[in-house]
């Protein structure tokens, strides 16, 4: 029998549980992350199908193009590994589970380009990172993988970053949020 290896986010500390819909900042960090290496005159490239610095949803996984020739694709198990299974790898291609070596936050509401402003040096604006953009960024001082991904009418971001920095990023992110009334909420680990 194999023993299942049982996820634990890196964000140990309790947070009470907000009620704002202003600002609402989650833990995704459960959710299955692959990291696909794909020269980009390989089969597998044209499948995923997105290019550098941007995404696109594909049934419930979403593909990241975070960096030339490297795609992060993220979503439930099961999709992600069919997504992933279909994939063509003759040529130069790699893949690899993040899941337990990343974490992931879900920042989302009016402010959160605020909240991120305080944290980077990046331009939020719509014309520079329009929904779907996907950046690589420091943010407090810590690489991260970023990418907008609106939910309705309201800005959302997802936040990958080394396991390791979790808990710090996520105390950072909500030390920036506090002035727009930043709320903890419980996520559901699926993305869209």
């Amino acid at each position: 029998m194999v023993d299942v290896l049982r996820f634990e986010s890196p964000v140990t500390t309790i947070y009470p549980t907000g009620e704002t819909e202003d600002l609402t900042l989650g833990d995704l960090s459960e959710i299955t992350k692959q990291i696909v290496r794909a020269d980009s005159k390989t089969a597998a490239a044209e499948q995923l199908a997105v290019t550098f610095g941007s995404s696109r949803i594909d049934g419930d996984v979403i593909v990241l193009g975070q960096r030339p020739d490297e795609f992060l694709l993220v979503g439930t198990p099961t999709a992600t590994a069919s997504l992933v299974e279909g994939l063509d790898r003759s040529g130069h291609v790699s893949v690899i589970d993040h899941t337990h070596s990343r974490a992931m936050f879900r920042l989302t509401g009016s402010n959160a380009s605020a909240t991120l402003e305080k944290l980077c040096s990046v331009d939020w604006s719509e014309p520079m990172t329009p929904n779907g953009a996907v950046v690589s960024a420091s943010l407090a001082k810590v690489g991260c993988d970023i990418a907008r991904l609106d939910r309705g009418p309201d800005r959302s971001y997802l936040i990958a970053c080394d396991r390791s920095f979790a808990q710090y990023l996520f105390d950072a992110i909500i030390d920036a949020g506090n002035e727009f009334d930043i709320a903890v909420v419980a996520l559901a680990p699926t993305l869209v």
